[in-house]
């Protein structure tokens, strides 16, 4: 995908964050690329990206397969200035019920899927001395609740993993952070699994806005964790 504009990558992209996520860069100037195992978000961030001058390209791909990742992505590595990874199997369930492949499955998509990405994108980062990773957070990164034994195991796992590699490729140009959303996101999934609200909630433009930020810092002034949440949440 020859382009002047640089290319932000989204895994895990959906409506809601993702369009929110895909809209602000878009008008931050940067094309879109986005993974997702399903078409459903395609023509709407495809419309969304174009009206904003971008241009956004859909990628089938399951992140917990390797291969097929670093067949989708390697294309397209030495252009990606931005990696957001947003990818998440929620699963709200007593442990007792909870079964190993439910467990794996919530680990793979939430923190190995972003291993699976991050394995491809980081050597032409590391090459150019510059890029941007960013990883989704939640309440569960720092707090584990009853029933979320499986999605808290996944979301610390994926905050280790940022300090992990802030630590490391920091010196070679690579700003790495963790965002930790700790609130509900005004989306579509998030009224089909709570049902709706008026307020309360995380506006996905907000949040969005704020990555962009994290984005344009000074190296000499990066944010390795930045936590967000609504003014109603009691943290």
């Amino acid at each position: 995908m020859a382009s002047s504009r640089p290319v932000m990558l989204l895994a895990g992209a959906a409506e809601g964050l993702g369009a929110g996520l895909a809209a602000t860069f878009a008008t931050a100037g940067y094309d879109v690329v986005g993974l997702s195992r399903t078409d459903r978000a395609d023509r709407k961030l495809s419309e969304l990206v174009s009206t904003l001058g971008g241009r956004y390209t859909p990628i089938r791909c399951d992140l917990t397969r390797p291969d097929d990742v670093t067949a989708a992505v390697l294309p397209h590595a030495e252009q990606l200035a931005v990696v957001i990874h947003s990818a998440h199997r929620l699963l709200i369930k007593p442990f007792s019920e909870t079964t190993p492949a439910e467990f794996d499955e919530v680990w793979r998509a939430g923190c190995f899927g972003a291993m699976t990405v991050l394995r491809v994108v980081l050597p032409a980062m590391i090459a150019r001395g510059s890029g941007t990773v960013l990883l989704t957070g939640a309440t569960a990164s720092v707090r584990g609740g009853a029933k979320f034994a499986a999605f808290a195991s996944a979301k610390f796992a994926l905050r280790g993993f940022a300090q992990a590699l802030a630590r490391e490729y920091g010196p070679a140009g690579i700003h790495v952070a963790h965002v930790l959303l700790d609130g509900l996101i005004d989306e579509p999934q998030t009224d089909s699994r709570f049902g709706a609200a008026d307020t309360g909630r995380m506006n996905p433009d907000a949040i969005a806005s704020a990555y962009l930020d994290l984005v344009r810092q000074h190296p000499s002034a990066w944010t390795h964790e930045l936590d967000l949440r609504p003014f109603s949440e009691r943290f």
